[in-house]
């Protein structure tokens, strides 16, 4: 219950931020750029100069998480009268490339991830070299101060970690599994020692291609055929749940599935008892409040958080939490999750 308190405390925080802009629009796509005009916020725009903010993040091709990341920025970016740029890339150097290219165009602002966060030092200290004003979101929050970041938005891994394990044993399970879909990414790997510190049963990490979904299928019902009695599996995104949901079908399996992250389908499925609990680390708020952090910084000189981690998770939805799945699905009807 604690930490549904102060998720939401910090989304009240967060929001009353928000209004500290108005009005105009963005977009953005893989390696995109985006002139922004439009009326995104439904306002008469800000006054203040327009502003040019790069987002860099890890995500992979094909995964829903990150277009919810995404929409949040653009959406922030439209009020703030902030031409929007995106690049991703699943790859750390890709990523370190990309962060480089933004410091080189001298970019107003940048929000990256720090998935791999020594592939990113380099770039990093070059944007503050620039002067550029870098935040942090989602993946790798405790390497965020180290690398000049001004502050870091999303959710503590480890604590979200130890809800899940704390909410197996609530559920009773004794021998899970904690599916990693990419290899050396500290905050999934964050997540899996998070649910092994709390959890009384069994746990064992599993690795898969996350970005190749008949082998991460494979992989998971391959565990699931040689060790019957996994009673738990736990993946770490949206889009790795449902594989997992393909593969218990598909050996039979008992398992009870659980999953970080939520989309349209994982949200589907809670409504439906095919998963037990899902955890919101709230993605849309993490785009949205990334761009009006820097906004604010660029022309209030504010930093909300005091250089600390503003968090905006975890929260267990579980499947029988018919009033907070009633509010989610409120999103989904908008298409931001």
């Amino acid at each position: 219950m604690r930490i549904r308190r102060h998720a939401r405390t910090t989304a009240v925080l967060l929001a009353a931020v928000a209004l500290a802009a108005a009005g105009c629009s963005s977009s953005g796509g893989k390696d995109s750029e985006d002139d922004g005009g439009g009326d995104a916020g439904g306002g008469k725009g800000v006054s203040t100069p327009r502003l040019k903010i790069a987002m860099v993040t890890h995500a992979g091709e094909g995964d829903s998480f990150w277009d919810i990341v995404r929409k949040g920025a653009q959406q922030a970016a439209g009020k703030d009268n902030v031409q929007f740029l995106y690049a991703n890339d699943k790859e750390a150097k890709g990523q370190a490339q990309a962060l480089q290219s933004y410091v080189d165009k001298k970019v107003d602002g940048i929000i990256v991830t720090l998935a791999k966060p020594e592939a990113m030092k380099e770039p990093l200290a070059n944007a503050k070299k620039a002067g550029i004003p870098v935040i942090t979101i989602n993946s790798g929050g405790e390497f965020s101060a180290r690398n000049g970041a001004l502050s870091h938005i999303g959710q503590d891994e480890s604590v979200a970690g130890e809800a899940v394990g704390r909410q197996l044993n609530e559920e009773k399970r004794k021998k899970a599994i904690c599916v990693i879909h990419e290899q050396g990414n500290v905050s999934l790997e964050a997540r899996c020692a998070g649910v092994k510190k709390t959890f009384d049963g069994t746990i064992e990490n599993l690795n898969v291609e996350g970005t190749n979904a008949p082998a991460s299928q494979s992989s998971i019902s391959a565990k699931l055929q040689a060790t019957k009695d996994i009673d738990a599996v736990v993946t770490l995104g949206a889009p790795v749940a449902e594989y997992a949901l393909k593969a218990k079908q598909e050996t039979g399996s008992t398992a009870q599935l659980a999953t970080f992250d939520l989309n349209r389908e994982v949200l589907n499925n809670l409504k439906s008892k095919k998963f037990a609990f899902a955890v919101d680390q709230q993605p849309y708020l993490q785009g949205y409040e990334a761009v009006d952090l820097l906004w604010l910084y660029k022309w209030n000189s504010n930093v909300l958080g005091g250089g600390k981690q503003v968090l905006t998770g975890p929260e267990i939805v579980s499947a029988d939490d018919t009033e907070r799945l009633q509010r989610l699905e409120k999103y989904t009807a908008r298409g931001t999750r």
